[in-house]
């Protein structure tokens, strides 16, 4: 592999609470969080700044949970088309220094500036600095960057010092600052993966670097390969160009909740949040999906995965919620069996406007004009909170735990 890559990996901090912040300056001296359902005490933290952070509030813990700890904490809704509207911008800011920006999620992306780094007559970590001092400058959002020659160790990097910090890790730094890093530190190795390296021994990355690839890989299946790849600075996987054609084969998400969802109520609420944010990607590219899958985990980490193929593609709020929700409530023990992970994966994506040509029968021919009604409902609704924001608007099956709406 080439080990004279400069890969970044820019990572905003707390990002959709920065967000809140910048358009509230207000917000910034107070303790706060971004709420799924901030008028209900069942909903779940999404996002903190880092004077609630102090009091102990942790992202996906119950409202209850967090106002506990910090009685005076202040709840906003959260704004899904301001947060994309920051993301786009901060990426234009990345596009100043290379094409090839890959975006990682909504608040984090990669850079490869190997091409580039000599335009600006700068080192690697100056740069990381002119991108980091940019972003804040012009909007008001802190970000921690990696510097190093792969993804993983730049991925590795920005969550080595946080807030607002580079760090730089090449092939020489790896001995030092990556190899007395705890396992969990690594991107891929998760609880359950830990626990089994943990079992045998294996508690820091220097410690996976000392063991064979055939051993990693009798214990961790194909993972193992992967670590062993990771550890000894084999990671050549390139960044895309921003501007690559590749469509997405889904469009999904997820989120592990610090408070264990039991109750009904409560987990329709988590199925309604994920539902709208998957919705809100599909109407964004245009697509609609064939399949719905949910992928549902408990505590102890074992995992089921259930899917339903619709027979007309979707990207309805209301049947997407339904599915999944049904889909749970056929193989969960709901009300006896806590979940702590639910993700909704929407697969089999097709344009929106293709024609879909089928001999329906009288009660399908029904069901598809009345989601054509449905769609368009929702359709206007999504165009009023685009424009005004999501708070003037909002799906009544979104927030079930209202006392008003049982």
């Amino acid at each position: 592999m080439k080990k004279n890559r400069v890969i970044l990996h820019c990572d905003c901090n707390s990002f959709f609470a920065s967000v809140e912040c910048t358009m509230r300056p207000e917000l910034w001296n107070v303790p706060m969080a971004v709420a799924g359902n901030p008028e209900n005490r069942h909903g779940i933290i999404l996002a903190k700044n880092n004077i609630a952070k102090k009091f102990g509030v942790v992202t996906a813990e119950a409202i209850w949970e967090a106002k506990r700890k910090c009685p005076d904490l202040v709840l906003v809704p959260p704004q899904y088309d301001k947060y994309q509207e920051f993301y786009e911008k901060i990426n234009q800011i990345y596009l100043d220094y290379t094409d090839l920006v890959e975006p990682f999620s909504i608040d984090e992306s990669f850079l490869d500036v190997t091409g580039t780094l000599h335009l600006f007559k700068k080192t690697p970590k100056e740069l990381a600095d002119e991108i980091r001092a940019r972003v804040e400058e012009e909007l008001g959002i802190t970000v921690s960057i990696g510097v190093s020659f792969c993804k993983v160790f730049a991925k590795l990097g920005s969550d080595y010092k946080k807030p607002n910090a580079t760090t730089v890790i090449f092939e020489e730094d790896v001995e030092n600052i990556v190899y007395p890093l705890p396992i969990r530190s690594l991107f891929s190795v998760g609880k359950k993966s830990a626990e089994i390296l943990n079992n045998r021994g294996i508690h820091t990355i220097g410690d996976l670097a000392d063991m064979p690839e055939d051993f990693l890989e009798k214990i961790l299946g194909k993972q193992g390969r992967t670590l062993y790849s990771y550890v000894h600075c084999l990671d050549d996987e390139p960044v895309r160009s921003f501007y690559d054609g590749n469509e997405a084969k889904s469009i999904s998400k997820g989120m592990t909740f610090k408070h264990d969802l039991i109750h009904h109520d409560e987990i329709k609420a988590g199925v309604n949040l994920l539902s709208d944010a998957v919705v809100e990607r599909l109407r964004a590219d245009h697509k609609k999906a064939y399949t719905i899958q949910v992928t549902i985990k408990d505590a102890s980490f074992k995992t089921i995965q259930r899917q339903r193929k619709l027979d007309f593609p979707t990207r309805l709020n209301r049947q997407i919620s339904e599915v999944a929700l049904e889909l749970i409530e056929n193989n969960w023990e709901v009300g006896k069996r806590p979940i702590r992970l639910i993700a909704i994966n929407c697969t089999e994506l097709v344009p929106e406007d293709m024609e879909i040509f089928t001999q329906q029968s009288l009660f399908e021919k029904i069901e598809s004009v009345d989601n054509k009604k449905v769609e368009k409902i929702e359709d206007t609704m999504a165009d009023i909170r685009e424009k005004f924001g999501k708070d003037v608007i909002k799906f009544g099956y979104i927030n079930p735990l209202n006392d008003k709406e049982k």
